[in-house]
């Protein structure tokens, strides 16, 4: 009884433990020994296969002095930054709009809601259609009598990349939505009710009362947005293709050409260590910045 009693107390106390393992084991085995493997293959001159002869950093200098390597970065921190911004900004209006307890609010809810069960992939599609000059946008306002409208931006190599972040945006911005609408129905009525009381102005409550409240939901949006931009690659394969030219080259989707396209498997490698790093690099000083705060707020 005693050896049952000891195990049973062993079980209780590493039961979280125990239901956590398998999923940390899998993590460790299939995300970092994955990213590890890369690692050591972008050590290596592999082609089609790997070949686990050492040249060093070689695929890495080649790497950065490649012109279109260092276009895609280019393309993918203009990307980012339009993408994230205009999402959380969308999102946070479209949160206070249905927040105001206005009409039909289920209704447009679902509308900006819906985008997000669309693939990327149909996305890109529907908008390339939309965008294309000949059955698009353009198309139309023409036949309305417009001739000289044009809306060409999909085949024009200094506007292609900003057609991407329409449609990202688009996408994106009712998840953005819905994180703070959630987060703004948590907030207590009567803060707000005493701010109205003390004089305070809309502008002045929303400034001063609910974007500080706001923040964690701003700090995970910002994360997720940010996330989703770093590996964009089917959206930009379905509606540009990278073009016209590199025009909107991502590196995803760089990593991709080389690795099945051009079967350069140790030089695609050493461009997926540096979407990896760039990864950490983005979200590290956001992580920080949250975990600090909360170790501040937990020592009050």
């Amino acid at each position: 009884m005693s050896i049952q009693s000891n195990l049973g107390k062993l079980a209780r106390r590493y039961t979280n433990v125990l239901v956590v393992a398998p999923s940390g084991v899998m993590l460790l085995l299939f995300v970092y020994g994955f990213v590890f493997w890369s690692f050591l293959i972008s050590l290596t001159n592999s082609r089609i296969v790997p070949v686990y002869e050492f040249v060093g950093l070689q695929q890495y200098e080649l790497l950065w002095s490649n012109g279109r390597w260092l276009e895609s970065i280019f393309n993918l921190a203009v990307f980012l930054f339009l993408f994230v911004a205009f999402a959380t900004f969308i999102g946070l209006l479209q949160a206070i709009l249905l927040d105001q307890n206005i009409r039909s609010e289920n209704a447009i809810r679902t509308v900006f809601l819906y985008p997000m069960a669309i693939s990327f992939i149909v996305t890109g599609v529907a908008w390339k259609w939309m965008l294309n000059p000949g059955l698009g946008i353009q198309r139309l306002v023409r036949d309305w009598g417009y001739e000289s409208f044009e809306f060409d931006w999909i085949v024009d190599p200094e506007m292609a990349l900003f057609t991407l972040v329409i449609a990202a945006v688009w996408q994106s911005s009712g998840f953005a939505m819905a994180l703070f609408l959630a987060s703004l129905r948590s907030i207590d009525d009567e803060i707000l009710k005493a701010a109205k009381i003390d004089g305070a102005s809309t502008f002045q409550t929303y400034r001063s009362i609910v974007m500080p409240l706001l923040r964690p939901a701003l700090f995970t949006t910002v994360i997720i947005l940010v996330s989703l931009a770093l590996r964009t690659f089917d959206l930009m394969v379905a509606m540009t293709g990278g073009g016209p030219g590199f025009s909107s080259d991502l590196p995803t989707n760089f990593f991709y050409q080389f690795a099945f396209g051009r079967s350069r498997l140790g030089f695609a490698a050493a461009s997926g260590i540096m979407i990896f790093v760039m990864v950490v690099i983005v979200m590290a000083p956001f992580i920080y910045s949250e975990l600090r705060n909360e170790s501040r707020r937990g020592g009050r």
